[in-house]
């Protein structure tokens, strides 16, 4: 990675990064040290910050931006910086975050306004005001967030990333096959995945950091059911229609083993987790594609059932075209 700032006499370097991890650790001597992994949006590099004194350091968690001080190192043939000072970044200081941390391939504001503007055209009162409600709550959030604490969209601004390329695979669905209840699979689409804001926890930059208290006792899909049940009521959204979008909500992992409360059971609940599916898996295979050169295999993929993926050398930016159309 590189620094801003490099003093030619000194060799001290100096410079703003992502701090990707840190550990605290004690050393052999009996010191605590500071074990760092230093990021920008390109490239790693592996710190240490010895003699750590949080009253004199400060404290630091992953996720954070932080300004360094220090020299780089070679320790067993790898590079290594010393960190001679730390701090957090500031207002002031201006960071650009597209620097350091990888974002959704649109302009969060941008897909926002789709999202609202296709709630705008649903036919079904109830389901539009629910969804531009809720939405309206949680503006600031859902510019930032990101879809997943390590997996699929786990990128700044990715849970809109998401939400939208589902509701553009559920439009797609309501087209082909008409007999679908349209309003009530767009709106399941845009709701599905809204309290993940209350299931991570996630720093400025937009990254997780892990999961909150709520988020691992209950998590977003039961969470979820359980804001339609009171905000629907709330705004007069049917008994009815409630049942069927909480059940879209608590079913749209598909199968237990995957932490659904419910398989699905009528046909929207369906198609609205066979097109979640389908976006996190295009997003995934992705990734794992891009991870090796053409015509080699990628490492054994957790996430995709431990399969190596191959990359054909056809696979060119993950780059799907979620505004250029959206009705």
């Amino acid at each position: 990675m590189k620094f801003d700032l490099i003093d030619a006499r000194t060799g001290m370097q100096e410079g703003f990064a992502l701090l990707k991890s840190v550990t605290r650790k004690t050393g052999k001597n009996g010191a605590d040290y500071l074990d760092i992994v230093l990021a920008d949006i390109d490239s790693e590099l592996p710190a240490k910050l010895w003699s750590y004194n949080p009253e004199l350091h400060g404290e630091y968690g992953a996720n954070q931006i932080v300004k360094v001080r220090g020299t780089q190192e070679v320790y067993r043939d790898q590079p290594q910086f010393r960190v001679e000072r730390i701090r957090c970044a500031l207002p002031e200081d201006e960071v650009d975050f597209a620097q350091f941390v990888a974002a959704a391939t649109d302009e969060p504001e941008a897909m926002y306004a789709a999202l609202l503007k296709i709630a705008g055209g649903f036919e079904d009162e109830g389901l539009k005001t629910l969804v531009v409600e809720l939405y309206t709550q949680r503006r600031e959030r859902l510019l930032s967030f990101p879809a997943a604490f390590r997996l699929h969209h786990a990128v700044r601004g990715g849970l809109l990333w998401h939400t939208l390329s589902v509701v553009k695979l559920c439009q797609s669905a309501a087209d082909l096959y008409p007999f679908l209840r349209r309003d009530l699979l767009l709106c399941g689409a845009m709701l599905h995945d809204i309290c993940k804001l209350e299931e991570y926890s996630v720093a400025e930059t937009g990254l997780a950091s892990g999961y909150t208290v709520e988020g691992t006792l209950i998590g977003h899909l039961v969470k979820g059911a359980m804001l339609i049940e009171c905000e629907g009521e709330r705004l007069g959204v049917p008994q009815e229609t409630r049942m069927l979008l909480a059940h879209m909500l608590i079913s749209h992992h598909g199968q237990p083993e995957f932490g659904a409360a419910s398989r699905p059971l009528f046909l929207e609940a369906e198609v609205l987790s066979q097109c979640d599916l389908l976006d996190a898996t295009v997003f995934e295979f992705h990734e794992a594609q891009k991870s090796v050169k053409p015509g080699e295999f990628s490492r054994q993929q957790w996430p995709l059932n431990d399969r190596k993926i191959y990359n054909h050398g056809g696979t060119g930016a993950f780059c799907p075209r979620v505004l250029e159309d959206t009705n």
